[in-house]
């Protein structure tokens, strides 16, 4: 994955200030000093949402003429997969081809309508098909070794005939706006040479990171054998094993802009104030793009503050979360402090319209020593209007442009509107020593 992220300039060759205080004989307050480390310790997923789907009537089944309907979010690049099977099959399910139905042009336009032209017909590899009908038997007879997940184009490799999936399923968008879909899939196979009902079935929406999808083959890979439970779908529409799969691997990820951090004395926290508005100085260029120079060359200006540095990570700028077996990226800092010091932060939610974590309050003690992680909260700017975290067509940090708003700073809800996020702790570790 590129470590590189649109809206985020690299902020190498920062001139850092560090002061100096004088004492005269018998001033008890002598500069000591400190060193302050933000991690970034956010077990990453790479999954934005994912769910199941089945018939809300009697049966869990979708008969010919029967509809389910899926909502969710997604942004630009970014697209839906599903799988159901082919009931009258021995383990032949229907999905898009990788990644999945992308949901906007490459013009930033929302794709609305049939798309069923992207609807395929795949063959799981496990079972010997039967002529498909009513009357395939279940599980059938086993494949002596089971084979990559193919295409089914015309016929499947025992020679039985289908109609083209799109004639057997019809799938449509439609646009509820601010990065929302409904995909609807009915099942038009009743008027076809193959009648078929469709199981009940999974789906999934992948994150996408410096313009590459983290999953881009989240439900099953053509070159591989099943896999991660699709086979129980495939041979008996059962959707729990592959669901519980895609479950585990749907959360939150997102990297944390470079970190500003404040040395002051004598006056409150000068990043922000909850229940007022921005005050425009630098704060939402932060919170909206991850760019904290300005709030910087600002808060250098302000009267009791000591110090203001910007912490880019190594390599990529960017503070990236836990990847696989791969650390999360972290930051740290030599502060020179005496008694009464306060020390605070502030750094962008990378994967959201205008959310950022910052010191809590009038910040920390800046002799402090150890976790301070619990004096850090999570912050709506009030600035832009929010989306799905990760999956708004108007983040930045996914190539769109924040649609404004005009709230009070306030503290991030959690669970919220769209997601329930992990403990702060869990995303990101603040130490002081």
């Amino acid at each position: 994955m590129k470590n590189k992220y649109p809206g985020w300039a690299a902020l190498a060759g920062i001139s850092l200030f560090l002061s100096a205080c004088s004492k005269d004989d018998g001033d008890m307050n002598m500069p000591s000093s400190a060193t302050i480390t933000i991690e970034n310790v956010l077990d990453s997923r790479p999954l934005v949402e994912s769910g199941l789907f089945k018939n809300g009537g009697a049966s869990p089944v979708v008969m010919p003429g029967e509809s389910i309907s899926i909502q969710f979010s997604a942004g630009k690049g970014q697209a839906v997969s599903f799988a159901t099977m082919y009931g009258w099959s021995n383990d032949l399910f229907f999905a898009p081809a990788n990644p999945g139905i992308k949901v906007f042009k490459d013009d930033g336009t929302p794709v609305e309508g049939d798309v069923s032209g992207q609807i395929k017909l795949w063959d799981n590899g496990t079972r010997i098909n039967q002529s498909p009908g009513a009357m395939v038997a279940h599980p059938g007879t086993a494949e002596s070794t089971p084979k990559n997940v193919t295409e089914v184009n015309g016929t499947d490799s025992q020679g039985n005939t289908y109609a083209p999936a799109p004639s057997l399923m019809k799938a449509s968008l439609h646009y509820n706006g601010n990065s929302i879909f409904t995909l609807t899939i009915t099942n038009t196979s009743g008027n076809t040479t193959n009648p078929t009902p469709f199981s009940p079935g999974v789906w999934a929406v992948s994150y996408i990171a410096g313009g590459n999808l983290l999953s881009p083959t989240p439900l099953y890979d053509p070159t591989k054998p099943s896999a991660n439970g699709l086979t129980n779908l495939a041979e008996m529409g059962d959707n729990s094993v592959l669901g519980n799969y895609i479950s585990g691997q749907t959360g939150i990820f997102t990297p944390l802009s470079p970190v500003l951090v404040v040395v002051y004395n004598g006056i409150d926290n000068p990043i922000y104030k909850t229940g007022q508005m921005d005050a425009g100085k630098g704060l939402k260029k932060l919170a909206q793009t991850g760019d904290a120079s300005d709030l910087a060359a600002y808060l250098k200006t302000v009267q009791g503050v000591k110090n203001v540095y910007i912490l880019a990570a190594s390599g990529s700028t960017v503070l990236l979360p836990k990847i696989g077996n791969q650390a999360g990226s972290k930051v740290s800092q030599q502060l020179s402090v005496t008694s009464g010091d306060r020390v605070a932060i502030a750094t962008m939610y990378g994967l959201s319209n205008d959310w950022f974590f910052a010191s809590k309050g009038n910040g920390a003690d800046a002799m402090q020593k150890g976790d301070i992680s619990g004096t850090i909260g999570l912050f709506d700017n009030g600035t832009a209007l929010n989306q799905f975290p990760g999956a708004g067509v108007n983040q930045v940090n996914m190539g769109g442009t924040p649609q404004p708003d005009s709230k009070n700073i306030e503290e991030v809800p959690n669970p919220n509107a769209f997601t329930t996020l992990p403990a702060i702790s869990g995303i990101m570790k603040v130490t002081m020593q």
